[in-house]
């Protein structure tokens, strides 16, 4: 057993666990964050993708014991309050879900994109970066227009924070 103690979506949180626990099970079966999907289990899909001290990563990949001491950010942590991340408030506009399962790490990973990217996205790029998350029934057009129409947002809110600060 492991002692862990994380921050998860702002509140510290610990726990004793099996060494051998995922952090995407320590996610949904201890702390109830069932916003983090299990698609796969091998690292495939992207539906458990999670931030992990601010960089996108696939939960099933990691240990929880690998993020003790890190502060994660969940798909339930990431709204201000009852208003949605300009990212979810994006992918519902543009339709850029369908069934649904693949839409938190459609979500989690285009919030990191877009921070590594904040100039802002063409599309070929997010078709690159879409890569490692799988969706089975959108063909990614309404993914790939909400993540671009996020990023335009979200490039002219930094700008905008930008020219206020100086």
């Amino acid at each position: 057993m492991s002692e862990i103690s994380l921050t998860v979506n702002g509140r510290r949180v610990s726990a004793s666990v099996e060494d051998r626990t995922l952090l995407v099970h320590f996610l949904r079966e201890h702390l109830g964050l069932t916003g983090t999907h299990v698609g796969c289990d091998t690292s495939q899909c992207g539906a458990c993708v999670v931030h992990v001290d601010g960089k996108a990563m696939k939960s099933c990949s990691m240990l929880a014991a690998q993020a003790s001491g890190s502060d994660v950010i969940t798909i339930e942590g990431i709204a201000n309050g009852g208003d949605l991340h300009p990212v979810q408030a994006a992918f519902k506009e543009h339709h850029g879900l369908q069934c649904g399962f693949c839409t938190p790490g459609m979500i989690m990973t285009t919030v990191d994109m877009i921070a590594r990217h904040p100039e802002g996205l063409d599309e070929a790029t997010v078709r690159e970066e879409l890569e490692g998350n799988i969706c089975r029934c959108t063909g990614y057009h309404n993914i790939v227009k909400a993540v671009l129409a996020a990023s335009k947002t979200m490039s002219k809110a930094s700008k905008g924070k930008a020219k206020k600060a100086a």
